[in-house]
């Protein structure tokens, strides 16, 4: 059972994992023993979550979670089955809680009129300066 907040606990059942060769430096290692893995929880069908806590979930998982509603991670970091494992536990856990928390609605803002007249000033002036460029007896 993964904890993740008070009120979220992931069950063992929504979480499937799979164990893989590694890719890249190792030497023998990584020739025969798999020590990559590759979680994968059911956050669709998952009690635990709540329906906008879900729905944010997807957006953040991105291209990691699949069509039939599941977040797949991965890692091959270390060369210890066991670390790779709790580091991707950590990560589900970073990525779910994440996604408990709402973000805030933007209120948008208006500019002051004091703002707007100095912009505007602003404007006129740069453009006085640029007309001050041209030559003299040259229509503009």
């Amino acid at each position: 059972m993964l904890r993740i907040t008070d009120t979220i606990t992931i069950h063992d059942w929504e979480l499937t994992e799979q164990f893989m060769r590694a890719s890249g430096p190792g030497g023998q290692n990584v020739n025969k023993v798999s020590s990559a893995v590759e979680l994968r929880f059911e956050a669709e069908r998952s009690p635990s979550l709540t329906p906008p806590v879900k729905a944010r979930l997807k957006r953040l998982a991105g291209r990691r979670w699949t069509k039939d509603g599941a977040i797949v991670l991965q890692c091959d970091e270390t060369r210890s089955q066991t670390r790779n494992r709790e580091i991707v536990r950590q990560r589900l856990a970073e990525l779910i809680e994440q996604a408990t928390h709402a973000p805030k609605r933007r209120i948008p803002t208006k500019p002051t009129k004091a703002s707007q007249r100095r912009r505007i000033e602003a404007k006129k002036q740069r453009g006085e300066v640029k007309a001050l460029r041209t030559r003299p007896g040259q229509p503009e």
